[in-house]
């Protein structure tokens, strides 16, 4: 498992994507990017944190930020939290960081 470190985000790459953390604000003004925070990507999202709302949008944002079809994007942990860990397939870490980067 290869593992990079960029201002901080902490993105591993296995055979078939990368997984990393997401720190989600909720009920923010706008969908957007909030830099990183203790090696996770943090996320601020219009959505609530009720029924699953802000993990859908969650994993809606990171699919276009990403470039990737919304079943590319999945929540492997922190359904009930602020801090997630997410699975995209398809992607290596330098397509990820690169993507990640185009947007600040």
């Amino acid at each position: 498992m290869e593992m990079a470190v960029i201002d901080l985000l902490d993105v591993r790459e296995d055979k078939d994507g990368v997984t990393f953390r997401v720190r989600v604000q909720p009920r923010a003004s706008r969908n957007q990017l909030a830099g990183v925070m203790d090696g996770a990507l943090r996320v601020r999202l219009t959505a609530p944190p009720v029924e699953g709302e802000a993990n859908e949008a969650c994993l809606k944002f990171l699919a276009g930020l990403l470039g990737v079809p919304g079943k590319s994007v999945q929540l492997v942990s922190g359904q009930a939290g602020r801090n997630k860990t997410v699975r995209v397939l398809g992607l290596t870490v330098r397509e990820v960081l690169d993507r990640v980067m185009l947007e600040k």
